[in-house]
């Protein structure tokens, strides 16, 4: 979806939002009839409350920090293009105090993705998603009130402000990718634009360092186990689509007997920006990604006809269904490739035929579209359809090798 060090991006259909929620989920995952491991948390792809598709949600537990008053939220996106967990604010009943700038005031956070921004304060919380418990984790309140004014180098990041649940799509994102923290060390030593800023009152806001244990930062990290990545596990799909779809999301990798790797294709990612190489149709393109906060994979070719419907012009809509296939190779801190690569298939739907063919579908394998960017490929959720895929975090080693890396 987002992130200051990665490269996740959100991509929306016409008036159908890329965020999501709502639901009705309000425990751990797992198949149905079944008691899940402590480790696993059951993930839906659904509408949500903005009619989302290609989404993925679950339901976490959130509290105030040593206590045991919290609140259980739905409609979180799981999301392996960013990084550490982020709230609407409308959505949150707690009393969360905002945690401290390093040189004095509130700390606060821009996040800008490629549609959009996000701006709030920092608080700690303390996490529970199935089995799994976060201590004093740093959450961004997205569209806090106590904060309404936004910096100018904020606003201007981005088109547009996402900061209610009907603009961003969701009840919260939870970012699992494969960083530690959302902007790491370059914050710590300078004070960049569109980051983190320290409020004094309500409309006074500078750019500010911080530290890195006070950035907002994946959650995993702070487990007690299972702390070193997470495993995204969804069925397969029909080429058609379909209405819903139920999977899981795996905490830890090589901890536990149901999150073992063995004889999956590994690619290490830069790690500076988790981008991959991805070899599509003669070019080599550096900046691709694979992120579940995409709605569709996202890639440009003037040999496909794009849509023509207003709010449909930048999905693709051939005449008939495509197949096409990209080979995906690991990339190093330079840029280049490393390895020979794996070779993947996907379809390109008419997405003004399937969407106006059933309304109801929120499972679409086959939508695509253009990209900003003519070095990129984006691998979105579609991409994990019928696969296990693995993120392993930096710093942290498994069996498959020291993370940051990709694997499925």
């Amino acid at each position: 979806m987002f992130a200051l060090r990665g490269a996740g991006l959100l991509i929306c259909l016409s008036a159908i939002s890329c965020g999501g929620g709502g639901g009705t989920l309000t425990g751990a995952g797992g198949t149905t009839g079944t008691t899940p491991a402590s480790n696993v948390v059951s993930v839906v792809v659904n509408g949500g409350p903005a009619n989302s598709v290609n989404t993925l949600f679950t339901t976490i537990t959130v509290c105030v920090p040593g206590s045991n008053t919290c609140q259980t939220i739905d409609g979180i996106q799981i999301d392996t293009g960013s990084y550490g967990l982020r709230l609407l604010a409308s959505v949150v009943t707690l009393s969360l105090p905002v945690s401290a700038a390093s040189g004095g005031g509130s700390l606060l956070e821009c996040t800008p993705f490629l549609d959009g921004y996000s701006w709030g304060p920092i608080a700690l919380v303390d996490l529970k998603v199935s089995g799994e418990t976060a201590s004093s984790v740093p959450t961004q309140l997205i569209g806090d009130a106590r904060f309404p004014n936004v910096p100018s180098d904020c606003s201007s990041s981005a088109p547009t402000e996402e900061d209610t649940v009907a603009a961003f799509g969701a009840n919260g994102i939870l970012g699992i990718g494969p960083f530690v923290q959302d902007c790491g060390t370059t914050c710590v030593g300078t004070a960049i634009p569109a980051a983190y800023y320290s409020c004094t009152t309500e409309s006074s806001c500078t750019n500010t360092t911080v530290a890195l244990a006070s950035q907002v930062q994946n959650p995993i990290t702070l487990f007690s186990v299972d702390n070193n990545g997470a495993i995204v596990s969804l069925p397969n799909v029909a080429s058609g689509g379909a209405a819903s779809l139920t999977g899981s999301l795996i905490f830890g990798i090589d901890t536990q007997s149901n999150n073992q790797l063995s004889g999956q294709t590994v690619l290490a990612v830069d790690p500076d920006s988790a981008y991959i190489t991805t070899v599509f149709s003669g070019q080599t393109l550096s900046s691709s990604f694979i992120d579940s906060g995409s709605n569709g994979i996202y890639f440009n070719d003037s040999n496909i006809a794009t849509c023509t419907d207003a709010g449909f012009t930048d999905f693709y809509c051939p005449a008939a269904t495509e197949s096409l296939s990209g080979t995906l190779q690991g990339q190093n801190a330079d840029g280049t490739a490393i390895g020979t690569g794996v070779s993947a298939n996907f379809s390109v739907i008419n997405a003004e035929t399937v969407s106006q063919a059933d309304p109801d579908f929120t499972v679409l394998p086959g939508l695509t579209g253009t990209i900003t960017g003519s070095g990129s490929f984006d691998w979105g959720l579609p991409f994990f359809y019928g696969r296990k895929i693995a993120v392993g975090i930096e710093g942290y080693t498994t069996s498959a090798g020291t993370g940051p890396y990709l694997a499925f």
